[in-house]
């Protein structure tokens, strides 16, 4: 499909909604074993630039990505022992990144969450181990997890060699998930990064998105990736998400306001979604990798330029939400102890970063709606069932039958 007519499908799709406002849309039964698909493949083409192969993160060379996933029991919470529906994810930046780092910059949206290790990330510009996702009160374990597989891969840790502070970064998946239990062990972390591949990256209910809501539907994990033309460099930006974020009314695919003309939740389902008064309204984590050669105040940018396309889907970065974008780049090698005082490091102009910039806003438009798409619904604690998005209802709002 070439550049104008992918353009062109927004402009199709928008001219819809006055005639779906009248009332004219039927809306098609629920189908409870419907296939999922990604966005690109329901024939919603977001933004302009092409995607790479995967239209996944791993489209960058030397990315790899993992997952645990952890769903066993049903019925009433009973905390520290179930249900749970939860799990980790690891993106892994390349092999052996802790002897060869790479550039990264980090940007929080709204800051209701956490994401450790950004201050090393700040001091030093750069990103030395994987980073891993998982749900809120686990991180400590998490933190566990990778320090043991670092220790195991590098032993000088801590002896003879720096101690380390990793990156994790969490999202509150209470609502269907036993959180306090704290499910994830520091095996299940090792065996995500021990099995983290360079291949198609499993979407939705998978790893740390397991349990995870978004805009009133099962959210969960999502990427895409975009391919830049030669002439504009021939760079790739790819986007994993794990979207935890929103509420039903705000969401907006393809310029459509689909969460406000999608058919209203149950009285059931509204209860099982609901927040208590001290429950947190989500979250989102954005993990953007290049192999544009850029650096830290770079990638600080590009960071940034996440929160417009969580924008276009609908967010408005809500009080008690956590927004955290972390960018990084492969394309230079941040040597750990170089015996020389000096090493040099490619540098793009930052006149030709415009490209770069536009390519991460569409990703990471792309991989929230690919998370929304790909989730399964899922009952998790206290029958609390959360409905995965219909992908015969979103055909039906984008492309009403004529009348």
């Amino acid at each position: 499909m070439n550049s104008s007519a992918r353009h062109s499908t927004r402009v199709v799709l928008v001219p819809c909604i006055a005639a779906l406002l009248s009332g004219c849309l039927s809306v098609a039964a629920a189908e409870p074993d419907q296939p999922r698909q990604r966005i690109r493949d329901l024939g919603i083409v977001i933004g302009s630039f092409q995607p790479g192969p995967l239209n996944a993160i791993t489209d960058v060379v030397g990315v790899k990505v993992g997952h645990t996933t952890l769903i066993s029991g049903e019925g009433k919470l009973i905390p520290g022992q179930g249900p749970v529906r939860t799990g980790v994810t690891v993106v892994m930046p390349r092999d052996d990144v802790w002897h060869k780092k790479v550039s990264a910059g980090f940007f929080v949206l709204n800051g209701t969450g956490e994401m450790t290790g950004l201050s090393w990330v700040a001091e030093s510009g750069f990103l030395e181990y994987p980073i891993v996702l998982t749900n809120t009160l686990n991180i400590p374990r998490v933190a566990n997890g990778i320090m043991s597989w670092m220790i195991k891969q590098y032993p000088a840790i801590g002896i003879e060699d720096d101690t380390l502070t990793p990156v994790i970064a969490e999202c509150d998946d209470g609502r269907l998930n036993d959180i306090q239990g704290r499910h994830v062990s520091e095996q299940d972390v090792i065996a995500a990064v021990d099995n983290a591949s360079s291949g198609p990256v499993k979407e939705g209910t998978v790893g740390a998105g397991t349990g995870m809501v978004s805009y009133g539907f099962k959210g969960g994990i999502g990427t895409a990736s975009r391919k830049l033309s030669e002439k504009e460099g021939g760079y790739t930006v790819g986007v994993l998400v794990n979207a935890n974020h929103g509420r039903r009314p705000e969401l907006v695919i393809a310029g459509v306001p689909v969460g406000k003309l999608y058919e209203p939740p149950s009285p059931a389902q509204q209860q099982s979604q609901a927040l208590s008064p001290g429950q947190s309204e989500g979250s989102i984590i954005v993990i953007i990798a290049t192999d544009a050669p850029l650096d830290s105040r770079q990638l600080t940018r590009l960071a940034k330029r996440a929160a417009l396309g969580l924008a276009r889907t609908g967010s408005t970065a809500r009080h008690s939400s956590g927004d955290f974008m972390l960018a990084f780049s492969t394309a230079n090698v941040i040597p750990h102890y170089p015996k020389e005082p000096t090493y040099t490091l490619t540098h793009l102009a930052d006149s030709h970063i415009n490209p770069l910039i536009t390519a991460t806003v569409e990703a990471t438009e792309e991989a929230i709606l690919n998370a929304l798409t790909m989730a399964t619904s899922v009952t998790g604690r206290d029958g609390h069932r959360i409905e995965a998005l219909d992908l015969t209802r979103l055909r039906g709002i984008l492309w009403p039958p004529q009348r």
